[in-house]
Formats: structure tokens, sequence, C-alpha cells
């Protein structure tokens, strides 16, 4: 097991904060990607949390992205937002709208926000979760470069097109549904390949169109939908989603989340609905549902763990692979 070291959340956000300061960000995208990984880390999603902001940092550096990009919002009705990312973070454009989000969503029952021209975002659950802490049942969707096969392809034309849906519960942490259309999240597969460990049957095919276990073979390939064409299905939706509402990159055209010094420029959607319009009672019926698919039928309840684990790290704190931290400390220590 990898060497840890404990951090408080807030000692955690300083030290990502500092360290995309110094990888070229200003101070409010700095704060958005430092909260949005943290969040994701204490919660136990490690895949989006620590290990991934060093794909922020090595970005930031390059100029995949714009670390000083200013996003310009409009809106075309009263209801719907549309935000240009600039070739910046995922994170301020919605951070900026928030507020006028929530409350357009909670006037007219139901609001959306769309963006396009962003980086990768990290855990969608950050964006849905957000919003049913305010009250507002949420669903998002956003897409990323190309990664993943198809119904009946074998070469990557979507990315792992992740979607969200979150509700709030009375009382408790909000059901949070964040899962990707592809069998496994690409950062998942290419840590395997830096420990060398095979990765599991039906993740991915190799540059053949063969299915691999080899992790080196499977990023010079294609991953795997979950469920087959139904999984490859859903990919599609959120790409029209994410992508073709916003005007962002089609997963196909959009340069590479990785290497060179293009943004992917993608998309993402979000959709806000008020549930105290139609019910009043909407989160004290959902609390009593999930308690009881919980309780009586043994259901797994998505979110509540990880509701959980954070409240957990925000009393304990997070344990950090050494490696990590020491890897975001180097380009702190360069500011």
């Amino acid at each position: 097991m990898a060497e840890t070291v404990r951090l408080d959340l807030a000692e955690a956000i300083a030290l990502c904060e500092g360290a995309a300061r110094a990888a070229g960000a200003n101070a409010e995208t700095a704060t958005a990607l430092a909260r949005s990984v943290v969040a994701a880390e204490a919660k136990g999603v490690a895949s989006v949390g620590l290990y991934h902001f060093l794909d922020y940092l090595d970005a930031l550096e390059t100029g995949r992205l714009d670390g000083h990009a200013e996003p310009v919002i409009t809106r075309p009705a009263l209801a719907v937002f549309v935000s240009d990312a600039g070739g910046g973070a995922a994170h301020t454009g919605f951070d900026r709208a928030f507020n006028d989000f929530g409350k357009a969503a909670r006037l007219f029952g139901v609001a959306i926000f769309v963006q396009k021209n962003a980086f990768t975002c990290g855990e969608l659950g950050y964006f849905t979760g957000r919003l049913a802490s305010e009250g507002l049942v949420a669903f998002a969707a956003t897409n990323g470069p190309a990664l993943m096969a198809g119904a009946g392809s074998t070469k990557p034309v979507y990315g792992t097109n992740p979607m969200s849906f979150a509700a709030p519960v009375e009382d408790g942490v909000p059901l949070v549904i964040d899962q990707s259309s592809s069998s496994t999240a690409f950062v998942n597969v290419r840590r395997a390949a830096e420990e060398g460990r095979e990765i599991p049957a039906g993740w991915a095919l190799d540059a053949g169109g063969r299915p691999t276990t080899d992790p080196v073979a499977a990023m010079k390939g294609a991953l795997l939908a979950f469920g087959g064409n139904r999984g490859a299905n859903v990919a599609l939706m959120v790409e029209v989603l994410a992508a073709g509402l916003s005007g962002a990159n089609w997963s196909l055209d959009a340069p590479s989340f990785e290497t060179g010094a293009e943004s992917p420029a993608t998309g993402l959607f979000l959709l806000a609905i008020a549930p105290g319009l139609i019910d009043p009672q909407f989160a004290v019926r959902l609390k009593a549902q999930l308690d009881r698919l919980a309780f009586e039928y043994r259901v797994h309840v998505p979110g509540a763990s990880r509701g959980k684990a954070g409240l957990l790290a925000k009393a304990l704190g997070l344990d950090v692979p050494v490696d990590v931290v020491r890897r975001i400390a180097a380009f702190a220590e360069r500011g």
C-alpha cells in the first residue's frame, strides 16, 4: 500500500491553489479547481481527486487549460444560461452563474445551463451535488476527447461521456448518481499502466480492436461502453446534450486533454428543477423512500457513502498518497 500523508481540507485546498497559481492560473481558477478536486478526494473518488489535479496542472503549464480565461455568460431566455469558457476551466463559468441559475430554477421551476470551450470537468457529481444541496433536482452531462468505442465500432468516437443526477434529501446528504458511459474512467486505465498492473476484462480494446487486459495496449485502443450498445447509446445522448446543444467540440474533434497545447473545448449541460414548486414534501418523501430501499431491501443508495466520507474527511482530514502530494507541492514551489 502506498505511503500516505494526512491533510485537513483547508490544507489540501491551499496546496492545490498554490500549485495552480504557480502553473499559470489566476486566483479564481485556482480556487475553483482546488475545491472541486478536494471535494472529490474527500468523498473517496480518488480517480478525479488530487491525482487528477496533476492533469490540471500539466494542462495549465502547457496551455491546454487557460488559467486566465474569462467565461462569457449570456441569457438568451430568463431560464437559459449559456457560457463560453474560452478555453478555461469548466468550473468558473458555473461558479459565476450558480446563484442566478438557482434563483431562475426556483422562480420558473426549471433552468438550463450549457457551456462550450472548456477543459474536462473532473467529477460531474460535484456540479449536481451542489445544486441538490440548494434544494434542487439536477441532471448533468459532459463530453470529452474520443476515448470510447461506439456501438458496433472498435475505434474511439466518444469521450467517457458521464452523466450525473442529484436530488435533495430531507436532513441528509443528497442522492447523487454519477457514472460514465464507459466501463471505467480513462484515468483508472492510465494509473494501472503507471503501476504495471492489468485491467479487468471488458474494460477496453487494443489498437487492433481485440479485447485486452493490458492497460498500455488499452490506451492505444479504445475503452468499452458499459452494457454494450446500450451504454454506447447513452454516450451518444450525452454528446448531443453536452456538445450538440452548446456548440462545443464533438468528442471526435476534441484535442487530447493529456498532450499538446490546444483546449479539448468540451461541453457541459445542466438541468435544474425546483421540486418544491410541484411537491413541497418532495425531499421528505424521497428520504422515506431511500430509507426503505436501504434498510428493508438492502439497496445501495448512490451518494450516501460518499456523503458520509465527505463529512468524515471534514472532521479528520484526508489520507493522500505521499507521491501525489510531493508532485503537487513541486508545482507550488515553482511560484
